[in-house]
């Protein structure tokens, strides 16, 4: 009887490590991977289509590796409030094994989510407390985006030494201080933008030294109207290129508007995330973007085979993670070619996006920068530590290179120096007059 009771505990026991197994990995009986996107667009904002577009591609090119399915179900236009928590659990009783959101603000929800089912994955886009919060079920990734937005850079630098070469900058209105001018649109005053917003800014730099850029906050991640106002203010402020990290086409389509109608005919866009050219094809340079098909396929393929879904994942030009778009007509001949050499000497190492002997913090070259990693409730009056990490200094050197590494520590940016060169607006407001 105790032979027979011991054959049918043990068979109770593989039973359950069977089951636990499939919950675990994503697999459904028919050995199809059901997974779930929160999106906080759709397709008709740059940002969220790039993410569609990479866990498309990814499921397809996981088809023809491999020949196993991947089935996903998409909630869009989920706001960054309790509806994604809500979008998450009607994911769950769907069927979904694992769960993605592509924006910054799903992740607490997630967390909450991922708290009541532990038997389900959860991968935070752009998140940063996924590996200090407790939980084994929730995960973060980004990619390495500021190094294409370096490459972006130098694209722009290359079409200003251009136009100072040929002699069609306007020193009178295009100048402060014999530094020709920059502008930048950007979101939200976060770490992300500031680290994205420095790297485009070396990366004009590294080409023309004598430069001063300005940046503005929408304080929105995607506004038609917004994006195109702060453009129009920087280019009244002698601003000759506009870069951007907002998600509409905003910004390149006033750019080209104010080039249609003779009012600006020498100020060039660069964009982010997604090919501006059919909105600026006359100004638009290039787009900074990532390649999240590289991310989502190692996500997937990870969850389809019962392996441990990698935290912090952030890929840059070495691992294929990030990229820019197609360069358009306005720009500086041989750009290709330097584009090329940069993105060669990313991937080897010869280069480093923040060298700290390419900039300055209050007239000095910084040694060491401590991050703390901990995340922080900002709500009341003194900040509280939610989740506690550990505190480390960023700067490294490798190559004989001494520099800020970026995305290391964790997947999500914290470059949040404020670097000399870089004016910051942040009382500068849009939408109101």
């Amino acid at each position: 009887m105790k032979k027979v009771l011991s054959l049918v505990l043990a068979a109770l026991m593989i039973l359950t490590m069977v089951v636990s197994f499939v919950a675990c990995t994503g697999g459904n009986e028919d050995g199809v991977l059901k997974v779930g996107a929160i999106m906080v667009g759709d397709e008709s904002e740059g940002y969220t289509l790039a993410h569609m577009n990479g866990m498309e591609e990814a499921i397809k090119v996981i088809k023809e590796k491999t020949g196993k399915e991947i089935q996903l179900v998409y909630k869009k236009k989920v706001e960054e409030s309790d509806d994604c928590s809500k979008a998450a659990k009607a994911l769950i009783a769907d069927g979904c094994k694992l769960i993605v959101s592509n924006s910054y603000g799903h992740q607490d929800y997630m967390y909450t989510v991922a708290s009541e089912y532990k038997d389900i994955n959860f991968v935070s886009m752009t998140g940063d407390f996924g590996s200090i919060c407790g939980l084994k079920n929730l995960f973060n990734a980004f990619t390495g985006v500021y190094e294409s937005r370096y490459v972006s850079g130098v694209v722009a630098g290359l079409k200003l030494k251009e136009l100072i070469d040929n002699d069609q900058i306007n020193t009178a209105t295009n100048t402060v201080d014999g530094k020709y001018k920059i502008g930048y649109v950007g979101a939200f005053p976060y770490a992300e933008v500031v680290s994205g917003y420095t790297a485009f800014y070396l990366g004009i730099k590294s080409v023309v030294d004598n430069i001063q850029m300005e940046v503005v906050y929408t304080q929105s991640w995607f506004s038609e109207a917004l994006e195109a106002e702060a453009a129009k203010y920087l280019m009244s402020q002698g601003c000759v290129i506009i870069g951007q990290h907002a998600d509409s086409t905003g910004a390149p389509s006033a750019v080209q508007s104010a080039h249609e109608k003779g009012e600006y005919t020498n100020v060039y866009s660069v964009g982010y995330n997604v090919d501006m050219l059919s909105a600026a094809p006359d100004v638009a340079l290039t787009s900074a973007a990532n390649n999240w098909e590289v991310c989502y396929e190692a996500i997937f393929t990870a969850a389809l085979e019962g392996k441990a879904i990698p935290q912090d994942l952030a890929y840059g030009y070495k691992d294929n993670g990030v990229a820019i778009t197609a360069l358009g007509k306005a720009c500086a001949e041989g750009t290709l070619g330097e584009v090329d050499r940069t993105i060669a000497a990313l991937k080897a190492g010869d280069l480093q996006v923040f060298d700290v002997s390419k900039f300055t913090v209050g007239g000095e070259h910084i040694t060491e920068a401590k991050v703390d990693l901990s995340y922080y409730d900002f709500s009341g009056a003194v900040p509280q530590v939610v989740y506690q990490g550990e505190e480390k200094n960023a700067v490294k050197t490798a190559k004989g290179i001494t520099y800020f590494e970026e995305s290391t520590l964790r997947s999500a940016p914290y470059f949040s120096l404020r670097i000399d060169g870089i004016v910051e607006n942040s009382d500068k407001t849009f939408g109101t007059n």
